[in-house]
């Protein structure tokens, strides 16, 4: 029978970060164990670290929780390097820059009440599945009480690495084409509050920026800028004062998510196609990584740029491998994030909201038309379903699609390719959802096979 303790970490250690509400299910004895999880799979995986990088979101839990991880570390002679407040993208540069393991207290865009821990490695290297399954299954045994003592108890400093972040940031871009661009920024209450203004200070724009303060307590709206319902402030604020773009940040600031001047949204495959074309721009042949949900146009722009494209499964810890095999310069999720190599394969939205501004700053056209040859297709947007048997669906679904001679594979749930239109239907990590993504040539098209493909999944 397993225990309340262990329940809770089941419950909360996904496959890529840990999340979970507080205090029923992330607590200070929880993060104290995940703290000595963290040293143990360290002295495992990665022994010559002696420092960690600890950080933490706006959330009114963090300081509490921060301490009990880091007083964990320190217990098993880890020294720790509190960051204080920190989007997730300057944890990693900090780990990176710093050659350390790293840790930053964020919940990213999930509601006040959430709490959660993104973790890597030195040099912003990602922890595996494996590894958090291992600090999950450590961290319910250990006993705290009686724990093998290090020759040497670890110490605690305090370092702001925002001003260095900061020009790291501006390394990406020339900042001398750099035009006076009118930019309305949305952090949400979230640490983009911190992080942005510190990014755009200095450059030649004028931003006006909504719901600065920090507090994690979202008191304007949800983090959450892939949800078009939260996109309303910023695309109204874009309207109103005639600004060239707007910029949503979720809750931890490592995504983005863009408007035009005319406030219609570009999808995360869109931004990614046009960051990929200006990187391709300046380094010529470079291989280019996509997740198998972004659009077709994505890997279309990469070999019209000269570049070979790349198919991954969704998720930081696939990408990240897959960049340090393959050597890419770029990667892009259609949920927002993008990775760079000179960025230590890490994601960061401001660095591909300064590239799009860049790319703004040089056409000699407004946001809108500078889009247009990358919205090719239109996309049904993720179509989440609960169904009581997730694999049934999907052999079911699979096995009409074989019948119909699509081309399919199964690198990320199942994906089905019918040349005009395709789809993926994957299981969330944490629901008994299915997850649909289908694009098609037009919306007529694209309604006709989401319909298609639920009537197929609904059938009993």
């Amino acid at each position: 029978m397993v225990n309340d303790l262990q329940q809770r970490l089941n419950a909360i250690v996904k496959a890529y970060d840990v999340r979970g509400t507080y205090p029923e299910q992330f607590d200070a004895d929880i993060a104290l164990r995940l703290g000595l999880a963290f040293a143990a799979f360290l002295r495992e995986q990665d022994p010559d670290a002696t420092t960690v990088m600890v950080g933490r979101d706006m959330r009114p839990s963090g300081p509490e929780l921060t301490e009990a991880f880091a007083a964990g570390l320190m217990s098993q002679g880890f020294d720790v390097v509190d960051l204080g407040l920190i989007s997730t993208d300057e944890m990693y540069f900090a780990a990176g820059s710093m050659d350390a393991p790293g840790a930053v207290f964020t919940a990213s865009h999930n509601p006040a009440g959430y709490q959660g821990i993104k973790m890597c490695r030195r040099g912003a290297a990602p922890v595996s599945t494996a590894g958090l399954e291992f600090m999950r299954d450590y961290a319910g045994t250990v006993d705290v009480n009686d724990l093998p003592a290090a020759e040497t108890t670890g110490t605690l400093s305090h370092h702001d690495v925002l001003a260095d972040f900061t020009a790291h940031l501006h390394s990406f871009v020339d900042v001398n084409t750099l035009k006076p661009l009118k930019v309305v920024i949305d952090t949400a209450n979230g640490m983009g509050g911190l992080v942005a203004p510190a990014a755009f200070a200095g450059l030649p724009f004028t931003v006006d920026h909504l719901f600065p303060e920090l507090d994690g307590t979202f008191p304007n709206h949800p983090a959450d800028p892939i949800q078009p319902e939260n996109l309303v402030d910023l695309q109204a604020r874009v309207l109103e004062l005639g600004a060239d773009i707007g910029l949503a940040f979720d809750g931890d600031a490592d995504r983005v998510f863009i408007v035009d001047e005319k406030a219609q949204p570009l999808s995360g495959s869109i931004t990614t196609a046009m960051v990929a074309a200006s990187v391709l721009r300046a380094q010529s042949g470079a291989t280019v990584l996509h997740n198998l949900i972004c659009s077709k146009t994505v890997p279309e722009v990469i070999v019209e740029g000269g570049g070979t494209a790349v198919r991954t499964r969704v998720g930081h810890s696939f990408i990240k491998k897959t960049m340090a095999e393959t050597g890419a310069a770029f990667a892009g999720e259609h949920s927002g994030h993008y990775y760079f190599r000179d960025n230590y394969r890490a994601d960061s939205g401001l660095i591909a909201a300064l590239v799009v501004l860049e790319m703004l700053s040089v056409a000699d056209a407004p946001l809108s038309e500078l889009r247009k040859p990358f919205d090719r297709y239109i996309a049904s947007g993720e179509i989440n379903t609960r169904v009581a048997d997730i694999d049934a669906v999907i052999e079911r679904v699979t096995e009409h699609f074989v019948a119909a001679g699509a081309d399919l594979d199964h690198l990320d749930g199942l994906t089905v390719d019918l040349g005009e239109w395709w789809f993926n239907l994957r299981a969330s990590n944490t629901e008994p959802l299915l997850r649909l993504n289908l694009e098609a040539a037009d919306q007529a098209a694209c309604d006709a096979r989401v319909a298609e493909v639920q009537a197929l999944m609904a059938d009993s």
